[in-house]
């Protein structure tokens, strides 16, 4: 049996038991592919992880950069208690069309506002708000950016919040420094920021499954 078919075959033993997709969930996934967006949404068993770091944070404010069909996010906004609020940023008008649609069918979009535009315009704008520090923020987008991203999520957060990079590893690429790629050199540059800089204390971990060979980065914000 190869490594991917073992993969899958963990993945689905796992996602079976313990974050198997519910009718909402499911209907984000048909309604993504049936809109023709990319397959690069989190897996199930990741959702779930996504959700349980929430639950253990407290969250009552989260951020999410990078949309897509929304499926990641409803398993966010899914950790909130009754006032929190969920703000997603998505480049896509097309993406941010289903994904409002999907987290309106899951029941989520008094919690949860999507918007729409490049992030690094979305971010100075939502700093101008002065909102109330967010508890985790996942990031989620084009990976070039990463850095400004890590910088902005600093900005909006507190001492205690979490911060969540994913897809890092780049099929092992990012251990290649002389690489000249761009989501190469933005997430190599995001991970020597949280391991460099006095307010974030962090960690990256690879990961197998049936998303392939990926893995992600966790940062606390700390005093």
């Amino acid at each position: 049996m190869s490594s991917s078919q073992t993969w899958d075959d963990v993945d689905t033993y796992f996602t079976t038991h313990l974050s198997p997709d519910d009718a909402a969930l499911e209907a984000a996934l048909r309604d993504s592919e049936a809109n023709e967006l990319p397959h690069i949404n989190v897996a199930a068993n990741q959702g779930k992880l996504l959700q349980l770091l929430a639950l253990v944070q407290g969250a009552r404010r989260i951020l999410e950069i990078g949309t897509l069909g929304g499926y990641s996010t409803i398993w966010l906004a899914r950790a909130l208690p009754a006032d929190g609020r969920l703000i997603s940023l998505e480049y896509s008008p097309e993406y941010a069309e289903v994904a409002c649609r999907n987290i309106a069918r899951a029941g989520l979009d008094p919690l949860v506002e999507v918007r729409v535009g490049a992030a690094l315009d979305s971010l100075p704008r939502l700093a101008d708000e002065n909102p109330e520090p967010f508890d985790l923020v996942f990031i989620d987008a084009d990976k070039a950016n990463n850095p400004h991203y890590v910088e902005w999520a600093l900005r909006l957060t507190r001492a205690g919040s979490l911060i969540i990079v994913d897809n890092v590893v780049r099929g092992g690429r990012v251990a290649d420094a002389d690489s000249t790629e761009p989501d190469v050199l933005g997430t190599r540059a995001a991970i020597e920021l949280i391991a460099t800089h006095p307010k974030l204390d962090g960690t990256a971990i690879q990961t197998v499954g049936t998303k392939g060979y990926d893995g992600f980065a966790l940062a606390r914000v700390v005093d």
